[in-house]
């Protein structure tokens, strides 16, 4: 028989003692998950082992020994080791050895129990494999979790080889916690047991992101609530909040807020992905924003920004009535109709007269105004982003108001021109049944109707250059608009924590739904073996096998296991 023993990387190098773990007769493996350390009252350790058997759902038993000969081999260790056996019975049996020099290693299983089957092989034959205990947790590349009317240690039909070492190690997690904080009467070795102090720091931040949350939820419900009053809802306020790019945001980001300091646990891996990159996407907004305040509180930059403000107005409202005065004349040698080009170009001059007047009034204030408005940065890049839009639509609202006269008066005319066409030619539009049937008219009708579609005619190119003027002046604006909403977007949604985990730790995002469909594929795409450590057979050696660990030139670590034992025969 072939036997698997899957031993943690962390627990080379610690002390001798008691292999405890979980094994799994459907594949013949030994998963071991910790390493049970001297002096033990073997009373607690079973204590242990039923108190994690009812938690987890996993057949948690002691494996066998583990012994770590830091000098000389003593003889007394070994036979005392050899002893547990009887305290704590386990079929079969497995005693792992690593001899000084940290290059040597033994392994030997022993059955205490007679086989039953005469062909079966007398000796076993091994392979010992190491894999890393932390990261093979954190991937989540194990299968969902078993229903409770499962029996301890039951494995999923599904579940293959690998998977089983997934399953097992991440359902053995309250084994890892049981010594976090104080050693206890069990002193375990795994890969929780060298971080005790940073552990205590993030239990203890743990511990009080509870009570912030209760009361952060509290006051966001709080602002939900008043948010939500019928006074918001009435025509002005409503228009107004619908239409302002910071009410927006502001809401958005409430929905952010209230998604972070929500109390409920999260479903599942996509849930708590979602929130890790809502956090990330939060703090990178925060520090940007403040980065943008401390840049415009310096140097007295918000007066600067001030003082050319009304000058660039100035500036715009000047080239504005240029191009209405050259509208007005004679545009690209266009024949326009004189009188419609005067009424229209007067009456956009006047407004534009309006807005310097408007500016001129709002100048002593601009500097108030854009110091609170630098303010709003402390909420996040894109508050202040959403501030300069609306701005941008205050500051140009005349082109705006072009832009509307010119479209409402050009469609106007689009649709004179279609009905008069219509009736020109003997049809009318059919309300009713929503099509065009024939109509018969008079004379008088056709003459006024007729007269009528010939002045829209004539007057139509006057009003389409209008139209088309105002409409390139607005897109432009749209298109500045149209930039900052593209750069908030990108901050509020981008996976800001899944792109590191990427880059620093892919075996984290290893754990999805394509990820976890075969044993094989969690092996080859997941675990990404890209290189392996063979260990030679030590010549003339008898059961057990010594086993002389050589680094490969072409392996090193990696995510997830490592071969670190062929199959060892006894020939």
């Amino acid at each position: 028989m072939v036997l698997k023993a899957f031993f943690p990387t962390c627990c080379v190098s610690v002390d001798s003692g008691l292999l405890v773990g979980r094994w799994v007769p459907e594949h013949s493996s030994a998963v071991v998950l910790a390493v049970l350390h001297f002096p033990f009252i073997p009373i607690q350790v079973k204590q242990l082992l039923a108190q994690v058997r009812q938690a987890s759902e996993v057949g948690v038993a002691v494996l066998g020994t583990w012994c770590h000969c830091r000098q000389e081999p003593e003889e007394s260790l070994g036979r005392f080791l050899e002893g547990l056996g009887a305290v704590f019975p386990h079929e079969p049996w497995l005693q792992l050895c690593r001899e000084r020099g940290g290059t040597l290693w033994s392994c030997e299983v022993t059955h205490r129990q007679a086989p039953t089957d005469p062909s079966a092989p007398g000796e076993d034959q091994v392979m010992l494999i190491f894999y890393d205990q932390r990261q093979v947790l954190l991937s989540q590349l194990h299968p969902p979790t078993v229903l409770p009317d499962r029996q301890a240690g039951a494995t999923p039909a599904s579940t293959g080889g690998l998977a089983a070492v997934f399953d097992t190690v991440a359902r053995s997690e309250v084994l890892f916690r049981s010594d976090r904080f104080d050693e206890g009467p069990v002193r375990l070795s795994h890969w929780q047991s060298e971080g005790v102090e940073a552990s205590i720091l993030a239990e203890l931040a743990r511990r009080a992101s509870g009570p912030v949350c209760l009361l952060l939820a509290s006051l966001l419900s709080l602002v939900s609530a008043v948010g939500a009053c019928r006074v918001f809802k009435l025509w002005p306020l409503s228009f107004v909040g619908s239409k302002l790019s910071t009410c927006e945001q502001l809401r958005h980001r409430l929905e952010h807020l209230t998604l972070i300091f929500s109390t409920r646990k999260a479903e599942n891996s996509a849930q708590l992905m979602r929130k890790a990159n809502t956090v990330a996407s939060v703090l990178l907004d925060v520090a940007l924003g403040l980065t943008l305040l401390s840049w415009l509180h310096g140097r007295s930059r918000i007066g600067h920004l001030a003082d050319a403000l009304v000058p660039v107005a100035d500036h715009v409202a000047e080239e504005l009535q240029h191009l209405l005065q050259w509208l007005m004349g004679a545009p690209a040698g266009l024949k326009m109709n004189r009188a419609l080009d005067q009424v229209l170009g007067r009456f956009f001059l006047y407004h534009i007269h309006l807005w310097i007047s408007y500016i001129h009034l709002m100048s002593p204030f601009i500097e108030h105004i854009l110091w609170h408005v630098g303010l709003s940065a402390c909420l996040g890049l894109t508050v202040a982003l959403s501030l300069l839009s609306d701005i941008i639509a205050l500051l140009t609202f005349h082109i705006y108001c072009f832009y509307v006269y010119g479209a409402r008066l050009y469609c106007l005319k689009i649709h004179g021109l279609s009905s008069l066409w219509r009736l020109f030619r003997g049809k009318k539009w059919n309300v009713l049944r929503q099509r065009v049937d024939s109509c018969s008219y008079d004379l008088d009708q056709l003459f006024i109707g007729t007269l009528l579609f010939t002045i829209l005619l004539f007057l139509l190119p006057t009003t389409a250059l209008y139209y088309l003027v105002f409409t390139l002046l607005r897109l432009l604006v749209v298109a500045v608009q149209g930039l900052i909403h593209l750069l908030v977007d990108l901050i509020n949604s981008l996976p800001l924590y899944s792109l590191g985990l990427r880059l620093c730790r892919p075996y984290r995002l290893a754990g999805s739904d394509t990820g976890r469909s075969e044993a094989t594929g969690l092996c080859s795409s997941a675990l990404g073996f890209s290189g392996l450590r063979s260990l030679n057979c030590r010549p003339g050696s008898a059961h057990p096998s010594k086993l002389r660990g050589t680094k490969s030139q072409q392996g090193g670590h990696h995510p997830g296991f490592i071969i670190l034992a062929r199959l060892v025969s006894n020939s």
